[in-house]
Order: C-alpha cells, then sequence, then structure tokens
C-alpha cells in the first residue's frame, strides 16, 4: 500500500506517537466513545471522529495556555 501522507496528521515528533494514541483514547474514553482503539475508524461518523481530534487540540491549547500563565 503506497503512503499517501500529504503531510497531515503527521507526527512530527515520532516520539510522541505512543504519548499522542493514549491520549486519543483517554479523549474518546471521555466522550463515551468506547473501544475507540479497536473499533473501525471507518464505522464512526465524520462527527465522531472529528470530536476526538477537536477535543484533543481543544485540550492541547488548553495546556500550553496554563504553561504561559
Amino acid at each position: 500500500m503506497a503512503n499517501n501522507n500529504t503531510g497531515r496528521n503527521r507526527v512530527l515528533v515520532p516520539e510522541a506517537k505512543k504519548a499522542l494514541d493514549s491520549f486519543k483514547l483517554e479523549v474518546a474514553n471521555e466522550l463515551g466513545i468506547s473501544n475507540y482503539d479497536s473499533v473501525d475508524k471507518g464505522n464512526l461518523t465524520a462527527r465522531e471522529n472529528g470530536y476526538v481530534g477537536g477535543t484533543m487540540v481543544k485540550k492541547m491549547i488548553e495546556q500550553a495556555q496554563n504553561q504561559m500563565k
């Protein structure tokens, strides 16, 4: 299978991938999406998938802002 990565959703620091995956599962669980790690993401709605990613970004921005205080 060819790598069609266009630069989006690319982990810029490969060492952070494991932490990001763990964070993604934590957020999905908080949002009530059970078994997010084992479910086929293609079977989830765009809203569900987007909600996980959007919530992750929101939390990361909040954390960065708190560190700037």
